[in-house]
């Protein structure tokens, strides 16, 4: 169902918009919080993606905007603005509980770092969204909280780990929210959701709480309906305050100046294009859709061409650089989730531990040194053969998923036009190749695929290229936006309200069969 609901609601406005109007007295804070609150009263029923909230201490904080903005006090960026948090941010005094069971009842004393910057700003924050169990996954499905389904669908998946953030969006809960990315959690629950997130430059947002010192992971990062409002909450999420010092990878930036974009000529652009990053699994159904945009897009840019680009060997690269990864962030604490860890249950045999976790911590144990060092090296190499294409383009842009959504009791899709899915991270070639090269990435709803869902594009800069790709991301969404194909999609928020609840499961775990390992 994508039927746009009736206009006119202020949880319908765009952050920017929403800005504007409270500035100029026509929009309280609280009319805005009340107008949020009341839609994901409505639907999130439905999609279940608003799994913790903060209602009367939200309240309190949109009262103190309205007080301050009519004494003419000084406000932050985001005054006002209500913000959903992913729920593996902690958040001072709120329940954070990283979706895994043995954190249930987990109330942090202190802010992230980037929640703090929020709140800092002057946003409402409004509660926790739904994610995998400690965000590992791209399949938003956890034992506390179930399933968050497709805001056009809620029997598909909404992609992972930020979808929670993602569907809040696209439903009207909150006009901006914060997320993180791995191997494309950003980007993948953005393409199927038809909103706009942001992997910025590894550095660029700071992440007080990481394990290793250099690293394309754990980038955290905005997700919103526009990419205007995506910057303004990056140019927050970005501050550098004392939080930020304690990571070894933030870089001196005017973060500020991202909320300002600048123009691109669209006409002028050159293109790169690439439907599977030189032969990695893209299925049939994306192909084709992907095809359609391609030919939209040329009839508004400069020129497009194909890229020569191979990162055909990326995922391999990928799972030996994750092993290090997860032996860094887990061997202190997986002994502490074992068999006999509090939330075993029959659907779950390795007890209080993701099976997605599980799996990539055992294999991590198999690596080799060797192993690490030479996915190092190819990862370089990979990274200068990426960037050799900004020499001939100004952005290259590839699908931003392989498969269209597909039932949420599965984990991951089990095969690919015939092909075995050997993993958890096998059918997120795509995105997970990119974060191997590390580029900044906008992910950019482009109308909806051949099921009614929403098709996403991944639009790729050169690194510390930010605000110059925001802005050519930007002045697509406009040229976009001016074809019914390609436009935003925006989900029937009547149909969703007038839906049963369909994807809470009674605290348990639901997939089709337990992922095989690697």
């Amino acid at each position: 169902m994508c039927h746009a609901p009736g206009m006119g609601e202020p949880c319908d406005l765009t952050a920017t918009r929403a800005q504007a109007l409270m500035a100029a007295g026509e929009l309280s804070a609280t009319e805005l919080l009340e107008s949020c609150l009341a839609r994901a009263d409505a639907t999130d029923g439905a999609v279940n993606a608003l799994v913790i909230r903060d209602d009367d201490a939200a309240r309190v904080m949109a009262r103190r905007i309205d007080s301050a903005r009519a004494e003419g006090g000084e406000l932050g960026p985001l005054a006002g603005l209500p913000v959903a948090i992913k729920d593996i941010q902690a958040t001072a005094g709120l329940t954070t509980t990283y979706g895994a069971v043995p954190f249930a009842d987990n109330v942090p004393e202190a802010d992230d770092g980037i929640v703090a910057r929020v709140r800092n700003a002057g946003a409402i924050i409004i509660g926790k969204t739904n994610t995998p169990e400690l965000s590992i996954g791209a399949n938003t499905v956890n034992r506390l909280f179930g399933a968050t389904g497709n805001p056009f669908d809620p029997s598909l998946s909404c992609g992972g780990s930020s979808g929670g953030s993602a569907v809040a969006l696209a439903c009207g809960m909150a006009p901006l929210a914060t997320g993180s990315d791995h191997g494309g959690s950003l980007r993948i629950p953005a393409s199927y959701c038809g909103v706009v997130a942001h992997r910025s430059t590894p550095g660029t947002v700071a992440h007080d709480e990481r394990t290793i010192g250099r690293t394309n992971y754990s980038v955290q990062g905005p997700m919103a309906r526009t990419v205007a409002d995506a910057a303004l909450l990056l140019s927050v999420i970005a501050g550098r305050d004392r939080a930020a010092r304690r990571d070894p990878m933030a870089f001196p930036l005017d973060a500020a100046a991202l909320a300002e974009l600048p123009a691109a000529d669209v006409a002028s652009l050159r293109v790169g294009v690439s439907a599977d990053l030189g032969g990695l699994l893209v299925s049939d159904a994306v192909r084709t859709v992907f095809a359609d945009r391609v030919e939209r897009i040329a009839g508004v840019v400069g020129s497009v061409e194909a890229a020569d680009i191979d990162l055909s060997d990326a995922l391999d690269v990928d799972w030996q650089l994750r092993s290090d990864i997860f032996a860094t962030n887990y061997h202190r604490s997986i002994h502490r989730f074992g068999p006999d860890a509090a939330g075993r249950d029959a659907n779950n045999p390795d007890g209080g531990f993701n099976p997605n976790i599980r799996a990539t911590y055992d294999e991590a144990l198999k690596t080799t040194v060797l192993d690490i060092a030479k996915a190092r090296r190819r990862q370089v190499e990979l990274f200068r053969a990426t960037d050799a294409l900004f020499d001939t383009f100004d952005v290259l842009i590839c699908p931003g998923v392989s498969v269209p959504p597909f039932d949420w009791h599965q984990l991951f899709p089990a095969e690919i036009d015939g092909h075995t899915v050997q993993n958890y991270m096998a059918w997120l070639g795509l995105s997970a190749a990119l974060t191997v090269v590390g580029h900044p990435t906008t992910a950019l709803p482009c109308g909806l695929d051949g099921q009614g869902t929403p098709f996403g594009l991944q639009i790729v800069g050169p690194s510390y290229s930010d605000r110059r790709l925001l802005g050519i991301a930007a002045s697509l969404e406009a040229a976009f936006a001016d074809d019914p194909v390609t436009a935003r999609p925006v989900p029937d928020v009547d149909w969703l309200s007038g839906l049963e609840t369909t994807c809470r499961t009674e605290g348990k775990l639901v997939h089709a069969s337990a992922p095989p390992q690697a």
